[in-house]
């Protein structure tokens, strides 16, 4: 009876012990991911100022478009919360959209080879961005699971782990 108490209780705690190290691996995961994300959404930001001016040089009196991409950056690069970062970066988003469509109007931008080439590095940048996204999104969706899932649920109420959000992001239109 002895025997069967301790091997009962020996086997609970290697159950709490490895319970606890995958949720750790998984929460580990998802930190690992968002800051994918973080490194890839800074590499953007770097390169919208100088977007922005590339743009000034042609379109000087579009204004009210660049300021909205400047001040959307700020924006998001202070937010830390994964809900509100997402929407800010919709927006910028966006608003690279809008500014994409503002240089139509400007052939001879079209043709500047910087401003093309800071467009190609910002479209890379959002495929990355992509990547990043899926993988931390994936990440978040196994924490999750196993937080809300039966026999891990006991050890992750016990040491009180809680679900991440995942990272929402509207695909960038071709």
């Amino acid at each position: 009876m002895l025997w069967s108490s301790i091997t009962l209780l020996l086997l609970i705690i290697v159950f709490l012990i490895v319970s606890y190290n995958k949720l750790i691996t998984d929460k580990h995961r998802v930190l690992s991911g968002w800051s994918d994300i973080d490194v890839q959404l800074k590499r953007r930001h770097d390169l919208i100022p100088k977007l922005v001016e590339a743009i000034k040089q042609y379109a000087g009196y579009e204004q009210a478009t660049l300021q909205a991409v400047i001040e959307l950056r700020s924006q998001a690069g202070k937010q830390q919360d994964v809900n509100t970062r997402s929407q800010l970066e919709n927006k910028l988003s966006g608003s690279l959209f809008s500014v994409y469509a503002l240089a139509e109007d400007y052939p001879e931008l079209k043709t500047n080879q910087s401003y093309l080439d800071l467009q190609q590095e910002i479209s890379t940048i959002e495929q990355d961005i992509h990547f990043a996204r899926r993988y931390f999104n994936g990440a978040v969706n196994n924490l999750n699971t196993r937080i809300e899932t039966f026999p891990d649920l006991i050890v992750a109420r016990l040491f009180n782990f809680k679900p991440a959000d995942y990272f929402e992001m509207q695909e960038p239109e071709a």
